[in-house]
């Protein structure tokens, strides 16, 4: 391993360098045939921190390593070099010379300077070799050195990112996620704070460094961990200068034949600075042992019981003296940092107090503040139930809300400068104003609930009085239909207004705010009527039928009517078509504002008269008269109050006619199936002419008594006969149906009325016949097919039952709603078939 390595001499000890050596390293590597593909890593830490052994076991290399057992001493003099074993790409590793060493003393410290700053000069990747105990300490953690390396590097060279790997030797149980970022922001501050040149005055650190962190275990305590950890870190250095790599960003790279050259006048500039300077030796060990001491102050502090206790405690509500008992429990930690660190130096010193002051107060400020937000839940808890309790007591809303507000926010305040400390003054005034908005988000809250009570009451209120009232008077389709809504809306709306104002009183409403309230409500009843009106014109088809009905079947003094033949029924259907236009114009439009309209007229010419050409203003422009129903809109109505357009009535009315044709039919076939119920006999004037004509044979029946006696007999069996056939409701089907009827039943009749005569004159009557069960209805069609509803309505079928009940004789005929009719003129006429 020797052999492959190559370890050699650079810099000696006197810091002269060894360029024969360094020349016959590169030839036995094979240096100079690399061209740029080459890297540097140089690794530098307090003597005696293990820095030659993790070379040997990161690069296989073979320095010279201390033996533990004749003591703690220098082993690395100067600076030594050798090749990785085993890395690709060739990788030169160099080992400086431990920092504070006893060997050279405590003023000797310019070597250690010149060599770190070679180190960071010439080398891609730095390792600086640290304790892990050793992290936050000034000079242990190779913080002045670097400060002064980067200052006198800046002057010297150009940036040429160098990677700095601080590795953490001997981890202990601290997490290294919380030891990385320590250690990025004290190299970051030391950047901060070295003064720079003006072409670099404002150039970051990462113009000249990269900063990674790793840590290691134990090498004597915890061996094999350690290998595994060192083995894992030796794969990073595996094609480091490619992109991705540790040095993969790395600028100005000297080629390799050119590195012995190099090496050597950046190490004569070097020596020839004198810029070079360290603090004193006593401001160092003030340093590191101040810091030791409040750091141990801080530990003890972060697990002492009284403070865990206290901090649990909090996490379950407020503590009373919370102030006084942390104000207790701080002041012992930093009076026992005081009596310790009293004789060092005095700036060191009051330096580092203020320190342990800033951690410590970051340490319990979460808990303070966890204080504090107890007391804003606590204030804010309390003014919702002391604001429940006056409003329950009759309190209007707004003193209300002063006065718990008030009494709220002076708790809080108390409860604040309870727990206040000495060694704070932390300011509670953004949580003291989220208080206050709270307060004023939950009082708004609240006040929009009870006014949104309210109003739900009083909307409540209104419905129940417009509702049905509303819904009858548009169901009624009067006259002054609308001018009674307008009223009933103004009367009730006025009223529940009026209360609603009374009850918002102790809201202490602005003038705004109480119009837009009592505008709502009136906009609320306006709403819920034009609602009401769009419902019902949802169902004008079905309450024009029904108004239809009620004019067409009953009579000026609301009895059904009895169709004897009398009645005018062109006269009566005309009425109730008016009726039911009427109701259709009432509903077309919503007129809550007194505004004039012509469509009843419109409606009364178009539908109840026919088509007829109505000038209408949309058509002067055109010069023309056309429909005043073929349009969208009506004259002089917004299109958001109407409810039913001009072209939906026509369409309503074809579809009303055909519906109700079936109950005027209905009528007519009453009149007519009354008609010949009464009329079964001869007309009076054939009757007279039989009488003159048969004067003769009257006076022969006259001379000739047997005659009448003969007739007599022909009486009583017509009689009979005309008991047994039922003669008249033969006829009431017409005379050709009568006849035929008549001539298939005569014989049997006959032959059966003899039979009876012959068995009663024996003695034995023949007993009486099932009456002749009822013929079956017929049906009948009428000629005007195009008239014919595809389907009948429930209430045009029980208006035509309720038309039929009136006929004579309850004839099945004219009153089943099975029969099909057809007018054959104007004039009415019927014809059976």
């Amino acid at each position: 391993m020797d052999k492959e390595s190559c370890a050699t001499q650079l810099i000696d000890g006197n810091g002269e360098f060894n360029m024969e050596g360094v020349n016959d390293f590169v030839k036995r590597i094979k240096l100079g045939d690399c061209g740029l593909s080459y890297a540097v890593v140089a690794i530098m830490g307090p003597q005696s921190s293990g820095k030659s052994t993790l070379l040997n076991h990161l690069f296989h290399t073979n320095f010279k390593e201390m033996d533990a057992y004749r003591g703690r001493n220098q082993t690395t003099k100067g600076i030594w070099i050798a090749k990785a074993v085993g890395i690709e790409p060739c990788t030169v590793v160099m080992d400086l010379e431990g920092t504070d060493g006893r060997e050279r003393g405590e003023d000797d410290t310019t070597f250690e300077k010149q060599s770190a700053l070679f180190a960071l000069a010439v080398s891609d990747i730095v390792l600086v070799n640290m304790w892990c105990h050793d992290i936050g300490r000034e000079h242990a953690a190779n913080k002045p050195l670097l400060k002064t390396v980067f200052q006198v590097m800046m002057r010297l060279f150009s940036p040429r990112k160098t990677t700095l790997l601080f590795v953490i030797r001997d981890k202990t149980k601290t997490p290294f996620e919380y030891l990385e970022p320590l250690l990025r922001e004290d190299v970051q501050k030391i950047w901060d704070t070295v003064s720079k040149p003006v072409a670099h005055k404002y150039t970051p650190l990462s113009e000249f460094f990269n900063v990674e962190v790793t840590a290691l275990s134990s090498y004597e305590e915890k061996e094999e961990q350690f290998r595994e950890q060192v083995a894992h870190l030796r794969q990073r250095f595996f094609q480091s200068i490619s992109p991705g790599g540790l040095a993969g960003d790395r600028r100005g790279v000297i080629p390799a034949s050119g590195f012995s050259f190099s090496a050597q006048k950046i190490w004569e500039v070097i020596k020839q600075n004198k810029d070079l300077d360290l603090p004193a030796h006593k401001v160092m060990v003030a340093t590191v042992r101040c810091e030791e001491i409040a750091n141990e102050k801080y530990m003890r502090l972060a697990n002492d019981k009284s403070w865990l206790e206290l901090e649990k405690a909090i996490q379950a509500g407020p503590i009373s003296g919370f102030g006084e008992k942390l104000s207790s429990i701080l002041e012992t930690f930093f009076s026992e940092y005081d009596s310790e660190a009293v004789f060092f130096d005095e700036s060191v010193r009051d330096a580092k107090r203020k320190d342990l002051e800033l951690k410590a107060l970051q340490l319990v400020h979460p808990t303070f503040m966890t204080m504090v937000g107890h007391l804003r839940s606590k204030s804010l808890h309390n003014f919702k139930l002391r604001l429940e309790e006056s409003l329950h007591k009759g309190e209007g809303f707004a003193a209300a809300v002063r006065t718990c507000t008030k009494s709220c926010m002076l708790d809080f305040d108390s409860g604040c400068a309870d727990a206040t400390i000495k060694q704070a003054d932390w300011d509670v005034s953004k949580t003291r104003e989220k208080l206050c908005r709270d307060i004023e988000a939950q009082a708004a809250f609240i006040r929009n609930e009870k006014l949104s009570e309210l109003i739900a009451r009083y909307e409540k209120k209104l419905n129940t009085a417009l509702s049905e009232p509303v819904q009858l008077l548009l169901e009624s389709g009067a006259i002054n239909t609308w001018a009674s809504i307008r009223n009933l809306i103004k009367h009730e709306t006025d009223a529940t207004v009026e209360g609603l104002c009374a009850a918002v009183t102790g809201f202490e409403l602005d003038q705004s705010a109480f119009d837009k309230l009592v505008q709502n409500m009136r906009s609320y009843a306006r709403g819920l009527v034009e609602k009401k009106a769009r419902d019902e014109a949802g169902k004008i088809l079905s309450r024009m039928k029904d108004r239809f009905a009620t004019v067409f079947n009953h009579d000026e003094d609301s009895l059904p009517r009895v169709w004897t033949g009398k009645e005018d029924i062109r006269t009566i259907t005309r009425d109730a078509r008016v009726a039911s236009i009427k109701l259709l114009s009432t509903m077309a439009v919503i007129r809550l504002d007194e505004r004039e309209d012509n469509i009843e007229t419109v409606l009364l010419s178009s539908l109840l008269d026919g088509p007829v050409a109505v000038a209408s203003p949309r058509y002067k422009n055109m010069g023309t008269s056309g429909d005043p129903l073929a349009s969208s809109t009506w004259d002089k109505v917004p299109p958001e109050e109407t409810l039913i357009t001009p072209v939906q009535c026509k369409s309503l009315w074809r579809q009303f006619r055909m519906e109700t044709e079936y109950t005027i039919t209905q009528a007519l076939s009453a009149q007519e199936a009354y008609k010949h119920s009464n009329n079964w006999l001869p007309p009076s004037w054939a009757i007279m002419a039989m009488i003159l004509l048969g004067f003769n044979e009257f006076m022969i029946l006259l001379r000739n008594p047997l005659y009448l006696l003969v007739l007599f007999v022909i009486f009583l069996l017509s009689k009979a006969m005309w008991a047994q056939m039922d003669i008249a409701r033969d006829f009431q089907n017409g005379t050709l149906a009568g006849l035929l009827a008549l001539s298939s039943r005569f014989l049997p009749t006959i032959m059966n009325l003899l039979r009876r005569l012959a068995e009663e004159g024996q003695g034995n009557p023949t007993p009486q016949p099932p009456q002749r069960p009822p013929r079956p209805i017929r049906h009948q069609s009428f000629k005007n097919d195009n008239q014919q509803s595809a389907s009948v309505s429930s209430t045009m079928a029980d208006t035509a039952l309720s038309s039929n009940v009136t006929s004579v004789d309850d004839d099945p005929e004219y009153s089943s709603p099975q029969l099909t009719h057809r007018h054959v003129s104007r004039g009415d006429n019927i014809e059976t078939s």
